[in-house]
């Protein structure tokens, strides 16, 4: 027998032969019969790896090849807790959470010692101060008006959201005390694709309505948008705007999915579909397929909603796509109130690898590509723009309010704040902290009094952070906030202002024929209000 043969077998085989060598003296030493009764579970378990085919390790290694599924088992949380350094983003870095769950719980998050980050790394932003600081102005006044001139009920919105998150992905006590914060603190609360439930109404928190390619709350038997049941809905005061999804940053063309195992009876009613199969909202929407369409469909809410602000969110794709869209709304004279533009590092729900790595153009990018489209047009001061993809900070809202957005959005800085700990188990079921699971013994554990006031004052102290930082940069108000204020460095030698770093289209640079950027000007030239495709 070999000693790499001796080496697989070795405990099995001692497991085996302790086992049924010591029964015969159990009856006479009691303290045995411990040691008899695990030796006989390990035999069972060697046993059974031998005898199955499912894995290599636990045929060749009985008994001990289990220890690799374990260890694997519980390596996110070893990785997290206690090899991971405070700035690794995996996806958030521990500094990160640190920074929601201090403001969330009212404690300082004042660091001593000076910054950890590296100051002279390429990559490193920076906003530039005053010498003349400026006074700190109220955060609670740091507003959004929105709705164009084709709105009747226009809104007013914090800079600062919580972003789509679905009943169905999140548990009702997340709902319950994400609503309630967003009640507290006056800002809104999106509902997600997966329409309002009992749990978003509960509390009165103002609520967008995010109507996704499943038309879920206001959708016909065979999928496709009912008016009347959307009229119904929209009525509901608690409604303050509705957002046509046409994609996430997390899966930008993929189309989403509940697994069945996570669909109650209550998700069914809210969302009309039917238990014991997955819910799939398809990849594109069934009520509008060019441009024009779109248009036309955004004309059609607004009606039926009695005149509330209605919008889109997506993921940039295409670029020439979404000039189709601007192209449509001049052919048309139809505008939409607000474009939020989703970047490809958000999403809290679970997508194929490639897609999260892969696919979609990062929030930046899109941001100001959004921005520069709609300035080149004439139609920037008639539409807002709302951001959302890996938002935590106030600097992380600084920096899109210097490309253009009106306000930000988070998710998962949110579900920071009620108590999640990125154990990244949001599609199993299994969430350990109550937050994205329909376990009615799971979901106990979320307390919704406690974390709506942590909701609260996640949102308050991040705006007072905000507040602080604008006032640093001499400015006062969110609207202030400038490109040429957001600083990069470039290398160990260089920083540039991001007014340097790229190119900002004039008001109705479009529209003249004379564009500066030779790729706005290409993509302007492929673009088609009629169809998403290019122009040959």
């Amino acid at each position: 027998m070999s000693l790499s043969l001796l080496n697989r077998y070795a405990f099995f085989a001692f497991c085996v032969l302790f086992t049924l060598g010591s029964l015969p003296f159990v009856v006479g030493h009691s303290w045995l019969w411990a040691l008899v009764v695990l030796t006989a579970l390990l035999s069972a378990v060697g046993l059974n790896d031998l005898l199955q085919s499912r894995h290599a390790v636990r045929r060749n290694y009985p008994i001990l090849g289990n220890i690799r599924y374990l260890v694997e088992g519980i390596r996110p949380e070893i990785r997290q807790y206690l090899l991971e350094s405070d700035s690794e983003q995996l996806p958030f870095s521990r500094s990160q959470r640190s920074l929601v769950y201090a403001r969330a719980k009212n404690q300082s998050a004042d660091k001593a010692f000076g910054t950890l980050a590296n100051v002279y790394q390429s990559g490193f932003e920076f906003i530039g101060h005053s010498m003349l600081p400026a006074a700190h102005a109220d955060p609670s006044e740091f507003r959004v008006t929105v709705g164009g001139p084709q709105c009747t009920q226009p809104y007013s919105a914090s800079v600062f959201n919580i972003s789509a998150m679905s009943f169905g992905s999140l548990s009702a006590n997340a709902i319950r005390a994400l609503n309630q914060g967003a009640k507290l603190g006056g800002f809104y609360h999106d509902t997600g694709e997966g329409s309002i439930s009992p749990y978003h109404r509960e509390h009165g928190g103002d609520l967008v309505w995010e109507l996704g390619s499943g038309y879920f709350g206001c959708r016909q038997d065979n999928g496709q948008f009912d008016p009347q049941r959307f009229a119904e809905q929209a009525a509901n005061p608690q409604v303050k705007m509705i957002e046509i999804k046409l994609s996430q940053g997390a899966k930008p063309g993929h189309g989403g999915i509940l697994p069945k195992h996570k669909i109650t009876a209550e998700i069914s009613q809210t969302r009309g579909v039917p238990m014991g199969q997955d819910c799939v909202s398809p990849a594109s929407h069934s009520a509008f397929s060019t441009p024009i369409e779109l248009m036309q469909f955004i004309a059609q809410l607004r009606e039926l909603s009695a005149g509330k602000p209605i919008g889109f969110k997506f993921c940039l794709g295409h670029p020439w796509e979404f000039m189709g869209i601007a192209k449509a709304m001049l052919e048309t004279g139809i505008l939409p109130d607000f474009i939020v533009v989703d970047g490809k590092e958000g999403g809290t729900g679970a997508a194929p690898v490639e897609f999260t790595d892969h696919i979609g153009v990062p929030l930046r990018e899109g941001l100001l590509f959004v921005h520069n489209t709609l300035v080149g047009t004439g139609l920037r001061d008639k539409i807002r723009i709302g951001a959302s993809g890996k938002i935590i900070s106030a600097f992380d809202i600084a920096s899109v309010l210097a490309l253009g957005a009106d306000w930000a959005n988070s998710a998962r800085g949110f579900m920071f704040a009620i108590g999640c700990i990125q154990s990244q188990s949001c599609h199993t079921n299994k969430c350990p902290t109550g937050v994205a699971t329909q376990d009615a013994l799971r979901q106990r554990a979320l307390v919704v009094p406690d974390k709506a006031a942590r909701v609260h004052s996640f949102h308050r102290n991040t705006l007072k952070g905000l507040a602080e930082m604008l006032a640093a940069a001499g400015l006062e108000r969110p609207a202030q906030v400038e490109a040429k204020h957001l600083v990069r460095r470039m290398s160990a030698s260089e920083i540039k202002l991001y007014s340097q770093l790229h190119v900002f289209l004039k008001p109705g640079e479009l529209l003249s024929g004379e564009v500066s950027g030779a790729f706005y000007s290409r993509m302007w030239h492929m673009a088609q209000a009629s169809s998403f495709a290019p122009a040959q």
